[in-house]
């Protein structure tokens, strides 16, 4: 593996042999961690936020999964 800093970017470099699926999953979080490095958000703003995403989606799909 190869990590080298340039004055814009991060670049790595991997063996073609690595688990594709550990790589999606190392992806993933380097694009949170790049999205949110200039959040001013607070957690209970997010915590707030997941609540009302959870509640509207369950309100929209719960007959999905609960008969009557």
């Amino acid at each position: 593996m190869i990590i080298e800093r340039t004055k814009s970017e991060i670049v790595i470099r991997v063996s073609s042999k690595i688990n594709t699926y550990g790589l999606q999953r190392l992806v993933g979080y380097l694009k949170y961690q790049e999205h949110t490095s200039t959040s001013q958000a607070k957690q209970s703003d997010i915590d707030t936020l997941a609540k009302e995403v959870n509640k509207s989606w369950w309100n929209n799909n719960k007959q999905r999964f609960i008969t009557e």
